[in-house]
């Protein structure tokens, strides 16, 4: 029985990741590209994305983002026998739809196999909540009807909470109302938000001292039921910034399992120099 876990590179995890080490279960990542008008970068983990954000920071002109077609979905399921696809919000992008579709082709030609496409409404950090947990499920050798129930439950109590200094890509590409980004970079001012209950952004404060915001980010937290337990942070060339954080969780929580990467193109895009993403479980 081949299992394969396949998530769009939203989630910032890719085909060598150190989650799948020693893993019974395959992984692929399908990625996402981010388009200029005079280049396209490939979200993958061959992606210098330091030197995307700087060129994107020096570009004048349009910008995106386009996601996997069905075809990148139907490739990356292989020949697996189980399935799991992993996908940003469906609020915001297309993968999930593309990745519902390339499910209902493969189950057509392979009509034993066992397929599960999760919209997680979120990206980033909460998706390696649920990539993580994915992992375990199998791991413990549960069914997939066990598994199903189980991670749809998880997914549930998983939380995501951003700081960006700047919302300009996510204004051009219309993910924010620019009356909220107006006020994100002047004088320092960052902007707290969530990921919300229907996969949308949803920011909640303003702030400019560090210090500030970090109380409010814990204060979130605590607001989501967080009381200990697994807390991923990505970050957009800010791994001080996330390290400060992690910190300061662990001084207002105490002990917690807390980890850091960097953000991949994707989130890198819309997170910008700076940025930091919060995923952790209520």
């Amino acid at each position: 029985m081949r299992y394969r876990i396949i998530a769009d590179s939203s989630s910032n995890i890719y085909n060598e990741d150190r989650l799948f080490s020693d893993k019974k279960q395959e992984y692929v990542s399908v990625p996402l590209k981010i388009i200029t008008d005079e280049k396209e970068y490939e979200d993958n983990e061959t992606l210098d994305t330091a030197i995307m954000v700087e060129d994107l920071r020096n570009y004048k002109g349009k910008s995106g983002t386009s996601c996997p077609n069905v075809s990148d979905w139907l490739d990356a399921f292989g020949d697996a026998d189980v399935i799991y696809g992993v996908t940003l919000t469906g609020s915001l992008s297309g993968c999930y739809s593309a990745a519902v579709q390339a499910r209902a082709d493969y189950i057509e030609s392979h009509p034993e196999a066992k397929v599960l496409i999760l919209d997680t409404l979120s990206t980033g950090p909460e998706m390696e909540l649920i990539i993580e947990k994915l992992i375990e499920l199998i791991e413990e050798e549960k069914s997939f009807e066990e598994i199903e129930t189980s991670i749809k439950a998880y997914m549930e109590t998983t939380h995501l909470i951003f700081s960006l200094e700047s919302l300009k890509n996510l204004v051009n590409n219309g993910r924010v109302n620019p009356a909220v980004a107006a006020v994100a970079g002047v004088l320092g001012i960052r902007i707290v938000g969530k990921a919300s209950d229907e996969g949308t952004l949803q920011p909640l404060h303003k702030c400019r001292r560090e210090k500030q915001l970090f109380r409010i980010m814990t204060k979130e937290m605590q607001e989501e039921g967080f009381k200990g337990g697994k807390v991923r942070i990505a970050h957009c060339m800010n791994e001080k910034g996330a390290q400060l954080l992690a910190d300061h969780i662990r001084e207002t929580f105490g002990d917690c399992d807390i980890s850091i990467r960097d953000c991949g193109a994707l989130c890198s895009f819309y997170a910008e120099k700076g940025g930091i993403l919060l995923g952790f479980e209520g």
